[in-house]
């Protein structure tokens, strides 16, 4: 069985982060968002197929430099081609039944239960289903008692919506689907998942977490979420005279000395945060390095960058990045 992981596009609400890397490899918890969605593969998946255009030298590299353990392929996408589009160009590479995922989302779908739930129903096609409040922005699927998919709306009016139970990007597909998709860039949700309402599409609801690490906000609210309500405080980091509020991480070797960190804080490894400093709703990212009496709020803080004393960061994404 094959994956396809879906990570293209540029990440453009997320520079100036993404001038330095691509999304996928942008760090949750320590971990790239990409391995995130890797480790969730079940087993049987002999093949992570990757289409990729933008930084894919980053990409190599850090797969070489940090070997997942299993075979992942890394496939040209010169120009954007679309979710269907990006599928339909690595048709080559799949010889059967296969998954398709979102390489950007932080998700606590059991992919091995999704699988046996689509061979289950004998359909062409199961997609994922998460429930929210405001569908507007999403694909909305309408199920039937047997979670068969009968209506799927694409970014409806939130009036509009017929259900609250949307796409959460993970595709159980027979190969048969493949032969509905067309050359160039192919929209899955909108020209290819109408053309399989009648040969038999299923939905699959979870419970747990779904975020779309699109955004600034979603990446600190993904760090939240795996956080849970802890505050873990790394034995060789140095906290003097520092709190630490829960939901918090202070990772190895970084020196918080008479700051307060939290809620909802991310210190990454090497990070230096300088006294009477406040760090809440935040990340940042390895070797940054914050001074005296800052305040940084609902912000990221990429690698490297040295926040000067007395500075204010609120809600801003920081790098030293550029174009």
């Amino acid at each position: 069985m094959k994956a396809v992981l879906l990570v293209g596009g540029m990440g453009t609400r997320l520079r100036p982060l993404t001038y330095r890397i691509p999304k996928p490899l942008l760090p949750v918890m320590g971990k790239p968002l990409i391995m995130h969605v890797i480790d969730s593969i079940p087993g049987e998946v002999d093949e992570v197929i990757v289409p990729i255009g933008y930084k894919r030298d980053v990409m190599e590299e850090y797969l070489r430099s940090h070997p997942p353990g299993r075979r992942i392929t890394l496939v040209d996408e010169p120009e954007p081609l679309g979710t269907g589009g990006a599928v339909k160009n690595v048709e080559d590479r799949i010889d059967g039944q296969f998954l398709v995922i979102n390489g950007d989302v932080i998700t606590s779908l059991d992919v091995a239960s999704f699988v046996r739930f689509h061979r289950t129903k004998g359909g062409v096609a199961s997609i994922s289903l998460w429930p929210v409040e405001d569908p507007s922005p999403f694909g909305v699927a309408q199920l039937d008692d047997d979670s068969r998919i009968t209506r799927f709306q694409e970014k409806p009016k939130r009036e509009e919506a017929f259900s609250k139970l949307i796409n959460a990007g993970a595709y159980a597909l027979e190969r048969e689907v493949l032969d509905l998709i067309g050359d160039g860039f192919v929209s899955m949700e909108r020209e290819v998942f109408p053309k399989l309402l009648d040969k038999g599409m299923y939905g699959f609801r979870f419970d747990g977490h779904w975020i779309d690490c699109g955004t600034r906000e979603n990446v600190i609210g993904a760090h939240r979420t795996l956080m849970g309500g802890r505050a873990e405080v790394s034995r060789n980091s140095v906290s003097e005279g520092a709190t630490v509020e829960a939901p918090s991480f202070v990772g190895d070797e970084a020196v918080v000395a008479g700051a307060r960190i939290g809620p909802c804080a991310y210190v990454s490894p090497r990070c230096v945060v300088g006294p009477m400093s406040h760090v809440e709703g935040s990340v940042l990212y390895e070797d940054a390095r914050v001074g005296t009496r800052c305040r940084i709020v609902d912000s990221i803080i990429d690698q490297g960058v040295s926040v000067p004393d007395g500075a204010e960061v609120v809600s801003q994404i920081v790098s030293r990045a550029t174009q």
